[in-house]
């Protein structure tokens, strides 16, 4: 059976995952993420998609961005692994591919599931005994989003910014959100939707979604 293509909406989040292929790790110390991540702010710029959200992990990397245009995210991610692969490759002495696969991806209903999805990707290294809370993992967004420290490689979205009329506003609100923790329900939901390629949301977001794809 022929794969769907991916259903990219210009002007909405995206959730994307890229997993290590059979689980292999993909960052071994701290300069590889901070390669990735110096790679990311750079790429993001280039091909004009909006970071949001990211967590990197071992095996994988999880993204929450908005891409201007229909190419950017895909245009991105191969930038990436064109930056990437080789350089891990040449560090480790190995050969081949890096990524299971392509990335996964699902368009967000920003109303309903943006700072879910924001709170959920921050809290994984929790969740995968990583640290013991999301400040104590160097590898998010979240020390930018309570107020920590300033990531270049965000931009904040129009939702994160209305949680607070002040920086100090936004940071407490949004830290306070994830302390509250998330349903199963809702984290099954984030990632069934991205690893099958799903638009996430209610009723109505989906069917303002096929008007604009000729996807299904």
């Amino acid at each position: 059976m022929a794969r769907l293509p991916r259903l990219i909406i210009p002007a909405l989040p995206h959730y994307v995952i890229q997993r290590g292929s059979n689980r292999q790790p993909v960052f071994q110390d701290a300069s590889d993420y901070a390669q990735f991540l110096s790679w990311l702010k750079t790429g993001a710029k280039m091909f004009k998609v909006a970071i949001h959200a990211y967590v990197l992990l071992p095996d994988q990397l999880h993204l929450l961005a908005t891409p201007a245009d229909a190419t950017g995210l895909g245009q991105l991610m191969q930038w990436l692994g064109r930056y990437y692969v080789p350089y891990f490759n040449q560090k480790y002495g190995r050969e081949g591919a890096l990524w299971q696969g392509r990335y996964k991806t699902s368009v967000i209903d920003p109303d309903n599931f943006f700072l879910t999805c924001c709170r959920y990707l921050e809290s994984v290294p929790v969740q995968s005994d990583l640290a013991g809370q999301a400040l104590d993992y160097s590898w998010s967004s979240y020390a930018h989003h309570a107020g920590v420290r300033p990531d270049p490689v965000i931009t904040d979205h129009a939702l994160y910014w209305a949680l607070g009329n002040t920086p100090f506003a936004r940071e407490a609100a949004y830290a306070a959100l994830l302390d509250t923790g998330i349903a199963t329900a809702q984290q099954s939901a984030l990632t069934d939707a991205t690893l099958h390629g799903w638009a996430l949301g209610d009723a109505q977001f989906v069917d303002e979604l096929q008007k604009k794809s000729a996807r299904r």
